[in-house]
Order: C-alpha cells, then sequence, then structure tokens
C-alpha cells in the first residue's frame, strides 16, 4: 500500500504543481470574465462522456474476450478498464494499466495467453491509431501558424512518426529481425545512459525480447485466427478516441468559445505523442504544460489555464476518482497491483 501510495502522491502532485503554474502564468481580467460565464451543462455534458468511454471501453475489452469465446459481462468489463485506469494514472507511460487489466482478466478464467492478446492488442490498436494521425495532425497546425521553422520541425517528426510507425508494423511482419535491430540500438545505448554491467544489460535485452514477443503474438493471433474480432476491436478503437477527443471541444463550449472541430482533434492527437513518452507517471507535468503549449494556438491566453485544468481533470482525475473507487472498494484486488508497483 505504501508503494501505491507514493506513486499516487508523486502523479498529484506534478500535475497539481503544474495545472496550478499554468493558471497563474495565464490568469488575468478575462480569466475571471470567463469563469463566471461557464455554461455548467456542458461541464456535465463532458464528464458524462468520458463516463461513455469507459464504457466503449470495456465494450472493446468485452467483445474481443467475446471473439475468443470467453464471456465477460458490460459492468465486469467495464469495472476492469476504470481499475486498470487507476493504475495507468500512477504509472508512467500509462504502462501500469495493461498488466491489471491481463490480471483482472485472468481472475475471469481467461487464460493468460489470451487475456494478454486482447489487452497488448488494445494497445497496438490505440498506438497505430494515434501514430497514424500524427502526420495529418502536424500538417493542420502547420497550416494554421504557416511558420518556416515550424514546418521544418513538423517535416522532422513527420518522418520519426512514420518511422516509428514502419518498426511497429514491421516488427508484427519480421520479429526475430526486429530483435536484432533492438538489441543493436540497445547495446550501443546502454553504455551512454549509465549501464555498463553484463548483467544489466542481459536484463533489458530479455526484457525488450519479451515485449516484442508479447507484441507479435497478440497481433498475429488476431490477425491469424480471429480477423473478425480485430475488426471490432478497431471499430470500438474508433469510437473510444471519438468520444475522448470530444471533451475538449465540449469543454470550450462551455467556456463560450467555438473552435473548429477539426484543429481541437488534431491538438489532442499530438497531446497523446507527448504524454507517449516515459518520463513521469501518469505523464503528470508532461500533458499539462505540453497541453498548454499546443492549445494556445486556438484558445485565448485569458482561458488557456482553465481550458488545461478542465481536460485533465475529466482525462486524468477522473480516472484516479473512478478508478481507485473500484480498484479498493468494488474489486479489492489491491495485491497484484501492490506487487506490480514495487
Amino acid at each position: 500500500m505504501n508503494k501505491v501510495k507514493k506513486w499516487l502522491f508523486i502523479s498529484l502532485l506534478i500535475s497539481l504543481v503544474s495545472g496550478l503554474i499554468v493558471v497563474l502564468v495565464t490568469f488575468d481580467a478575462g480569466t475571471i470574465d470567463a469563469l463566471l460565464s461557464i455554461r455548467p451543462e456542458f461541464i456535465l455534458a463532458g464528464i458524462l462522456l468520458h463516463g461513455l468511454s469507459y464504457l466503449v471501453w470495456g465494450m472493446r475489452i468485452r467483445a474481443l474476450c467475446q471473439s475468443l469465446g470467453h464471456r465477460i459481462g458490460v459492468l465486469r468489463s467495464v469495472e476492469i478498464v476504470t481499475s486498470g485506469s487507476f493504475a495507468a494514472s500512477i504509472t508512467p507511460s500509462s504502462l501500469g494499466g495493461e498488466p491489471v487489466r491481463i490480471h483482472l482478466l485472468h481472475l475471469d478464467r481467461v487464460p493468460l495467453g489470451k487475456a494478454s492478446a486482447v489487452v497488448i492488442g488494445e494497445r497496438v490498436l490505440d498506438g497505430i491509431f494515434i501514430l497514424s494521425l500524427a502526420p495529418f495532425s502536424m500538417y493542420v497546425f502547420s497550416r494554421i501558424l504557416d511558420n518556416p521553422t515550424f514546418d521544418v520541425l513538423v517535416s522532422l517528426a513527420e518522418i520519426f512518426l512514420l518511422g516509428i510507425l514502419f518498426l511497429s508494423l514491421y516488427a508484427i511482419w519480421r520479429p526475430e529481425q526486429t530483435k536484432k535491430l533492438a538489441h543493436l540500438v540497445v547495446r550501443k545505448i546502454a553504455p551512454v545512459v549509465g549501464t555498463r554491467t553484463d548483467a544489466k544489460l542481459e536484463s533489458i535485452l530479455d526484457r525488450v525480447d519479451s515485449e516484442l514477443e508479447n507484441f507479435h503474438n497478440s497481433v498475429a493471433f488476431f490477425v491469424k485466427e480471429d480477423r473478425k474480432g480485430l475488426l471490432i476491436g478497431v471499430f470500438y478503437t474508433l469510437m473510444f478516441w471519438l468520444v475522448e477527443f470530444s471533451l475538449l471541444y465540449v469543454i470550450l463550449l462551455g467556456l463560450n468559445q467555438y473552435p473548429d472541430v477539426l484543429v481541437v482533434f488534431a491538438s489532442q492527437v499530438l497531446v497523446m505523442v507527448l504524454m507517449a513518452i516515459p518520463a513521469t507517471p501518469g505523464a503528470s507535468g508532461m500533458a499539462e504544460f505540453g497541453a498548454t503549449t499546443i492549445f494556445s494556438v486556438f484558445v485565448s491566453s485569458s482561458l488557456l489555464g482553465i481550458t488545461v485544468v478542465a481536460w485533465r481533470a475529466l482525462t486524468f482525475y477522473m480516472n484516479l476518482i473512478v478508478g481507485s473507487f473500484v480498484s479498493f472498494r468494488i474489486l479489492k484486488d489491491t495485491e497484484f497491483m501492490k506487487k506490480y508497483l514495487r
């Protein structure tokens, strides 16, 4: 329990401090006027939308399990994803969510191999979706800013993201060659970051092999054995992100702002890319400052701070509140989380 509290405290502290800094830097007389004219019905709609995202996410994991011959109720599926969202919110790059969801699926008599295929398959679908949209999102922003320097940065970033997407697809097609490439990169980087002992290096290489095998096997399973389940997963993935990306637009409507929907969606794709960097638990700090920079393109400075805080409240704090309630009061399954977070 102490480990869980420690990670939770660190995640909350970084997020709260970052949010406070953003608000203080952007606060002015216009901010007060905006707060006084907030339309609460849209804030409530944002809460309901994020609640709907839990349901859509739960339906995705339920449908994938059902396609593999294992029935899980809708309520139980929602419990699994919200419990996993709590662990994801207090671990770097949201990596804690997957082991928790796999564990809870296994408790519902889904074999570990199939549970891993479902959960890792979900993450692969999300990753491919975001990476595929990232170049288009950068193009949208380059048209708005019309800045030659930004255009160069966008071009380099697009090449980098497309490279990641290509490597991900190549890892599915040729896992053994991908392992050799990953080993080469790790051996080159390890001395630079201070990993000099053979034992430590071998441990890292074993972890790389394990992750690549899980990645390949999970995707290959659905591609070869259950393409219908894969198509269902793609459908629910599109629905999930449509609901999630609608949150920011609804928040801005509540602040009497009417931005371009396409720009709002594109901005969140870029924020998701930044949040994938495993820097802090739950991407705290990275999310607030990254969102502030990107949202500033279409949100006025007076409203920027409260917009970021409201968006983060729905996408982060709500996950903590709902996820902790499910994990500790309904599921009462904290032993695995404590073991994982040690």
